[in-house]
């Protein structure tokens, strides 16, 4: 029965971190409380080998269809390393329960985070410009649809130091230590803070902002289980059909991308998140209070 359910919600994760690039792994660490019966503590380590997995494995698939920007996501990620000790220091030293009732607060965050950005997204859809064609950046350089150096989205290795601005790298630098220390003290990717920080400072598109969140959620939570490393203990038998589960949900969710509009799966996913953060708190609270 343990196994089936690590399986059933292992899909669920993957779907969303490879359809929406990241919300999906904040669900990992309620999951293996509520569900699965770990601790907040052990829950937070093992969400890192999950999540840090099926996002890797999901990156490679996006850079199949070259979504991935391997240059910015590593300096953001490894921007984060830092941040994500510190997390990890914090995540000990926390009550369960007081841990646990943050996270709602997370959950709330990411929820209203996600609707604020597809709100926006409707209000200003992109203008695409013909594939033959450049239009002026704010740099003044040529750019494609977001707005970057055109260097950044011809080539997934390289990153076009003239479009980044002081306040560009302030924004990344901060971001980076913000996603860094999530990853440490709650054990999730952060991608709902990568992909907004991706799309406003270097003007990516929402698929190259998607892929390239994926590959340092991946970074960042490898840095967090380097910390956690020898203090803590993994249940392998739940981790692993999760893990697989998550990495099969997260190859069909690049699918689902194709099929399903981004509004209604951003909006259904994001009722799940509220109702997943309500009976948090309750639990959390009540054990508190208690």
């Amino acid at each position: 029965m343990m196994v089936l359910a690590a399986v059933g919600l292992g899909v669920l994760i993957g779907l969303s971190l490879g359809a929406l690039g990241g919300g999906g792994s904040i669900l990992t660490v309620p999951a293996l409380v509520y569900v699965l019966g770990e601790s907040a503590q052990a829950a937070t380590t093992e969400s890192l080998v999950i999540v840090g997995v099926t996002s890797l494995v999901a990156a490679v698939g996006h850079a199949r269809a070259r979504n991935v920007r391997w240059l910015a996501g590593t300096i953001f990620g490894l921007t984060g390393v830092a941040a994500s000790y510190v997390g990890t220091a914090a995540n000990r030293a926390v009550n369960p329960n007081v841990l646990l009732l943050a996270f709602a607060v997370l959950i709330i965050v990411a929820a209203v985070g996600m609707l604020l950005r597809h709100q926006k997204k409707d209000d200003h859809p992109p203008t695409r410009a013909p594939a033959h064609e450049t239009v002026p950046g704010p740099d003044g350089y040529a750019a494609g649809q977001g707005g970057v150096g055109l260097l950044a989205r011809t080539h997934p290795l390289r990153l076009s130091l003239t479009a980044v601005t002081p306040a560009t790298a302030v924004k990344v630098l901060t971001a980076g230590l913000g996603v860094g220390f999530l990853t440490g003290f709650f054990g999730v990717g952060g991608g709902f803070v990568i992909v907004p920080a991706l799309v406003m400072a270097l003007g990516y598109d929402m698929p190259i902002a998607v892929g390239t969140s994926l590959l340092v959620i991946a970074i960042n939570s490898a840095a967090a289980l380097l910390a956690r490393s020898g203090h803590e203990t993994f249940h392998w038998p739940v981790i692993l059909p999760f893990t697989v589960a998550a990495i099969a949900g997260s190859v069909a969710g690049k699918r689902v991308t194709d099929k399903v509009s981004p509004a209604t799966l951003t909006k259904a996913f994001v009722a799940l998140l509220f109702a997943v953060a309500a009976y948090v708190a309750v639990r959390s609270g009540v054990a508190l209070w208690s």
